[in-house]
């Protein structure tokens, strides 16, 4: 059956007269956001907006992913697990978005990318302060890492503060301490502006806490065990979208040296050697055994 006017009438109650009223645009400061992509290419090429859309919006998801590892090492700290773990489940979500942005960038070919990749002059993403605070938020610190920032004053305080902070499996190893786990005093008053190394002595912890969750002795080892795989997810999401970044650059410019000063894939192949919760994996190599 056709439709005869194909169109939908606008309900009674809908507000139309927003004079003076909080709207939509007015609420997420749209004018703002809309005007904020300036493509630098002369004359503009066609694709540099998609470059730059695509940045912009990691840059704005990677402001939530702070806000909720803020957060959830404040809830840690106050033995509130059940709110960490779902500050870290949004965060999951967050690096699933992230990680399938990707696809969009890859649509991208080198000679597009070629035409106007010039207009980026020095700009790279190991510039984003954003970045490099999630990093230390999860234990992969960098002193150095802060000279990039000194130009910045905001971005350096902020990656500043973040180097003294401990990271969120600092304080989850603080907080299975405070629950009667055999947590080693050297790592609970270990350098918090220095990256996790990998701590042979923490290992037997965790294979206890996998081992007594499986047998279903108490809710305790329940939900560190929870915790435990959580944080697997994250690294392991980490991981793929630092993969998916490596192969979207690999197809775009090849072995070319990045924008910023890099040696490009090669810099960013060796990003995938980093892990943020070491013995979570070694672990598993012993249970069972």
């Amino acid at each position: 059956m056709a439709v005869e006017h194909n169109t939908r009438e606008i309900e009674a109650g809908v507000v139309t007269d927003l004079r003076e009223r909080m709207t939509y645009g007015s609420y997420l400061g749209l004018d703002t956001l809309l005007a904020s992509q300036h493509p630098r290419s002369e004359p503009e090429h066609h694709d540099e907006l998609l470059f730059i859309i695509q940045h912009q919006t990691t840059e704005l998801w990677l402001k939530l992913v702070l806000h909720e590892l803020d957060d959830a090492r404040v809830q840690l700290a106050a033995d509130d697990l059940g709110a960490a773990l779902k500050r870290i489940a949004r965060v999951k979500h967050i690096q699933e978005v992230l990680t399938q942005q990707w696809s969009v960038l890859a649509t991208l070919t080198p000679t597009e990318y070629a035409q106007f990749r010039g207009a980026l002059a020095s700009a790279s993403g190991f510039q984003s302060a954003q970045y490099r605070c999630v990093e230390f938020a999860l234990g992969n610190k960098h002193e150095r890492m802060l000279e990039v920032f000194e130009s910045s004053p905001a971005e350096h305080a902020a990656l500043e503060a973040e180097l003294h902070r401990p990271s969120l499996y600092d304080e989850f190893l603080r907080l299975l301490a405070r629950h009667g786990h055999d947590v080693p005093r050297a790592v609970l008053e270990r350098d918090v502006t220095k990256a996790h190394v990998y701590t042979e002595e923490l290992v037997p912890v965790f294979q206890r806490i996998y081992e007594a969750a499986g047998e279903g002795r108490d809710d305790d080892h329940w939900r560190a065990y929870e915790t435990c795989e959580e944080l697997v997810d994250l690294e392991d999401n980490f991981q793929f979208w630092r993969f998916r970044h490596l192969r979207t650059v690999t197809r775009t410019i090849g072995e070319k040296p990045g924008t910023g000063g890099s040696s490009g894939v090669g810099f960013l192949r060796r990003a995938l050697e980093l892990t943020f919760f070491p013995e979570l994996y070694a672990v598993r190599t012993r249970i069972g055994q």
